[in-house]
């Protein structure tokens, strides 16, 4: 009884989206030129609301793999303590897993900053999953493939006056890279919260880090999307990956991005002001054991040259400023080792470190790659 009380309780303090975006998206002249009934089918499937009680509370219960990562304090977080006050803040953010969805929000919420609004792949929207997303965190569906001029327009009208009452969190790669490294941005999203012009709007890059990415075998593996599949079936493929799956994670944000004098006309501003923010979170990215070990490592080596090299990279890091998580190569191989060997990526015997699976240690050398390379040669 307690508990349905609690429920109705929290269910009446739903942040009401759906009447006033709606009219607002109608009403505007570039979208009434397209088939009222496609616009509506449209906004419908956009429909979202976020439960903030419900999404404090069924965090745990409902998302046990979350105890397996080791959530660290947010860093910079006071460039988000300042901004909120103020602004109207847009999240960018590198995308590296499906826990990103969990992890970047509650790095905000734990520190009193009430989670965005996010955009998510539609794929993430089925089954009782979707339910949650659509009705309880307040996650907006993408169809980040859809070519339908009707659906594109709606979509970016609805963002410009869902930034009108509130904060949004995207991923300008579009999805999660299947290589591990930092794909270049896209400008859709970015081009339709430009176009709220909203005077008091910035962006915040951020950064996503793990030791170990949950789905690493999975997206190494697959390499290059082909095709959307359906979550469950991806959230089968995390469960048997889970099996003694612990990693920490790193969420960085930086200093926001004015957008004052970008013309979102300008398909030249929108464009630069995306590789801006893609070279902002590039450089906030947490440089982590896993990923020196795995950017220095041959297909066979002694530990001594390993941490040599490890020892050069890491140098070479810090004269460009990268944000270290790891100092040193014998640090680098004492943290990493043995998760990767656990994981299956590496075999140690005899002295030696050993390649097992290549395809997933490249992987993790590519998430520092934009670090490494020379000037001129980034996305």
């Amino acid at each position: 009884m307690g508990e349905s009380r609690a429920v109705r309780h929290v269910t009446l303090q739903t942040v009401p989206m759906l009447d006033d975006i709606s009219r607002a998206v109608l009403a505007r002249e570039d979208v009434l030129k397209y088939p009222r009934e496609r616009v509506h089918e449209y906004l419908d499937e956009l429909r979202t609301t976020q439960r903030h009680g419900l999404y404090r509370a069924l965090q745990h219960p409902l998302y046990p793999i979350l105890r397996k990562i080791e959530r660290k304090p947010p860093e910079n977080l006071h460039h988000v303590t300042a901004a909120v006050r103020s602004h109207r803040i847009v999240y960018a953010s590198n995308h590296k897993s499906h826990t990103d969805y969990l992890v970047e929000p509650l790095a905000l919420d734990d520190n009193g900053v009430r989670p965005p609004l996010i955009a998510a792949g539609i794929n993430l929207f089925g089954g009782p999953l979707g339910l949650i997303h659509r009705h309880v965190t307040g996650a907006i569906p993408i169809r980040r493939n859809m070519k339908d001029p009707a659906y594109l327009v709606t979509l970016k009208a609805y963002v410009t006056e869902i930034l009108r009452k509130h904060d949004l969190f995207f991923y300008p790669e579009g999805g999660r890279s299947y290589s591990g490294e930092l794909k270049p941005a896209k400008t859709g999203l970015l081009h339709a919260a430009l176009q709220s012009e909203r005077r008091d709007l910035v962006i915040i890059p951020v950064a996503i880090a793990y030791d170990l990415v949950l789905e690493d075998h999975i997206l190494a593996h697959q390499q290059t999307k082909k095709r959307q599949r359906p979550f469950t079936r991806e959230l089968a493929e995390m469960v048997r990956y889970a099996v003694g799956y612990r990693s920490r994670a790193f969420t960085t944000f930086g200093p926001p991005i004015s957008v004052a004098g970008v013309d979102a006309h300008s398909r030249t501003d929108v464009l630069e002001l995306a590789r801006h923010v893609r070279s902002a979170i590039g450089a906030l990215y947490k440089v982590l054991p896993t990923a020196v070990f795995a950017a220095a490592m041959r297909p066979s080596i002694t530990r001594r040259e390993l941490e040599q090299r490890i020892d050069s990279i890491i140098e070479e890091l810090a004269a460009r400023h990268a944000n270290l998580g790891v100092t040193s190569g014998k640090q680098a191989v004492e943290a990493a080792a043995e998760p990767l060997e656990t994981r299956g990526i590496i075999v140690a015997e005899r002295g030696r470190f050993r390649v097992r699976e290549r395809t997933v240690l490249r992987y993790y050398a590519r998430t520092i790659e934009h670090l490494l390379v020379p000037p001129g040669r980034t996305h």
